[in-house]
């Protein structure tokens, strides 16, 4: 008589999912990694590998330094956003539904979102010439060089760097703001504020960070988000960060309005929070020649120690008579948030 064989468990090691988690984990968002995690032993421990990785670099590896989350508050370990480490157009933002974190190996290139860097502007004349102004300095490493793009100025000032049109390249000194973060920051959870930015080393006063990248938006545009974003963080569910730029003329008529906003897309300058005081970080607008914008960049206003909180002014007008709360937890604090209409 034969001997009845009894149908074997397919073993986890051989599920579809576990045997490509390496390239379909990383794509997930926060509640779909939940869900595959309760699957199966395996997919347990791959899911909280994602998420470890994910808590030890919020930028994706698109910076050069990582940038950790740290959280002793609650169970959240991560901000989920999609990273951009420049400006985007909402054309290519939009597009951008999903961006991989958490995989071992660095983000693909072609996962990356299609910002807008200064070098990437280009324009052309019906020749095909270029018509980008710029030096034909190789490099501008030497502020005495003599390279007509140099207009670094005090932080008032607005700065002038190499740009598109230039001969120098990505390593000109000239390009100071054009490589990303450059100093080591973290983002740490506070059971006030939630997420905030903090310096992870000593900063020296007057020293670049980063800029704010994000979405470039036209002010309708901005106009509608603001008010979607303000009825939605009325019930305490949203933290927007959208920033209005607006630079004037020295008779201070506005003639140039930039609206960033970074609440789905952005870097991790959407961590920075408002400090009544002005905080330790003064904003500067730094153009590139011939590019077609110029970028919101973020300097020290001060010496900065390490683990100290990383915060600068919204502004200083209040047209809300109920606005949303501030913790900045200075002596000049006002209570309430800036609430200038965008």
């Amino acid at each position: 008589m034969a001997e009845e064989t009894v149908p074997r468990k397919p073993s986890c090691s051989n599920h579809p999912l576990l045997q490509c988690a390496d390239l379909i984990l990383p794509w997930l968002t926060p509640p779909e990694l939940a869900n595959v995690s309760m699957t199966s032993t395996s997919l347990r421990k791959a899911s909280a590998s994602i998420t470890t990785l994910r808590s030890s670099d919020a930028s994706r590896t698109f910076e050069n330094l990582p940038v950790p989350f740290h959280n002793t508050v609650d169970h959240y370990p991560y901000a989920y956003f999609l990273y951009t480490p420049s400006l985007i157009l909402p054309s290519a933002a939009s597009h951008l539904l999903r961006q991989p974190w958490g995989s071992s190996g660095s983000v693909p290139l072609s996962s990356a979102p299609r910002c807008i860097p200064s070098e990437s502007v280009s324009l052309v004349d019906e020749l095909g010439q270029s018509v980008l102004s710029g030096c034909d300095c190789e490099s501008c490493g030497d502020v005495g060089s003599g390279c007509p793009c140099l207009g670094f100025g005090g932080l008032d000032d607005v700065g002038i760097e190499c740009g598109p049109g230039c001969g120098c390249g990505p390593d000109c000194g000239n390009r100071l703001t054009q490589n990303g973060v450059a100093v080591r920051v973290k983002i740490v959870r506070d059971e006030r504020k939630g997420w905030c930015l903090h310096s992870d080393q000593l900063i020296r006063k007057e020293e670049f960070l980063f800029e704010y990248a994000g979405e470039l938006l036209t002010t309708k545009e901005a106009r509608r988000r603001h008010q979607c974003y303000d009825e939605i963080s009325s019930n305490g569910k949203l933290s927007s960060a959208l920033l209005v730029v607006r630079e004037h003329l020295p008779s201070g008529n506005a003639c140039l309005r930039l609206n960033i906003d970074a609440t789905r897309i952005g870097n991790v300058a959407r961590f920075v929070n408002h400090s009544c005081d002005g905080g330790n970080l003064s904003t500067k607008l730094i153009r590139s020649s011939g590019a077609l914008f110029p970028r919101l960049c973020f300097f020290a206003s001060k010496d900065i120690q390490q683990d100290e909180e990383l915060t600068f002014s919204y502004g200083e007008i209040r047209k809300k008579a109920i606005g949303l709360p501030c913790f900045c937890g200075s002596p000049s604090c006002f209570g309430t948030l800036p609430s200038e209409d965008t």
